[in-house]
């Protein structure tokens, strides 16, 4: 068998060179948009899977999966029905701090399910709300986490005080939010 002409071994290499490097930066800059996007969970995720790749595809399934959803921004007399039921129920803390945990975690689900997203496990209602308002599903865990720990009765009136400024913070993105942020095709 005759040898190859060491240019065309040259040139193989150089061109297999510039596929990895193509593929390193691409991985590069899709990991930069999911942590530019997706913020603390993005982190939380790699944390929890103990590697960026798995984290990542996670973060693309849940994109694709909120895409088949119907998020639609709220009409004016929902936003102001839920608005009042907010302050309503934030004036009961000061009497009732558990039972407006409770009224605030229902609020939140019931706002969540007007807007297009499915309610039924926590851990899916996180993930999906994730998407469309990253900066805030971790006060919306924490919330929920005290709300569990309130059902044990483990949690002090200054956790259920936490909860309450969790659940707003979500809340008020859930309420202002007129439409669900600009999805980008993920590839």
């Amino acid at each position: 068998m005759d040898s190859l002409d060491p240019k065309i071994i040259v040139g193989i290499l150089v061109a297999l060179a510039v596929v990895v490097i193509a593929f390193v930066l691409m991985r590069k800059r899709r990991t930069g948009e999911l942590r530019g996007k997706f913020g603390p969970e993005y982190e939380r995720l790699v944390h929890e899977h103990g590697n960026a790749g798995t984290a990542e595809r996670e973060l693309d399934n849940r994109v694709q999966r909120v895409k088949q959803l119907h998020i639609k921004p709220l009409a004016p007399e929902y936003r102001t029905r839920f608005a009042e039921a907010w302050r309503s129920d934030q004036a009961r803390f000061v009497d009732d701090p558990k039972g407006a945990v409770v009224e605030a975690d229902r609020l939140v689900a019931e706002l969540m399910q007007v807007r297009g997203y499915p309610v039924g496990d926590f851990e899916q209602r996180a993930a999906d709300v994730s998407v469309d308002h990253p900066h805030v599903v971790q006060n919306y865990r924490t919330a929920h986490d005290i709300a569990v720990r309130e059902q044990r009765g483990q949690a002090s009136t200054e956790d259920l005080r936490v909860a309450m400024v969790h659940y707003r913070a979500l809340f008020e993105d859930l309420l202002d939010s007129t439409e669900p942020e600009p999805r980008e095709a993920h590839r």
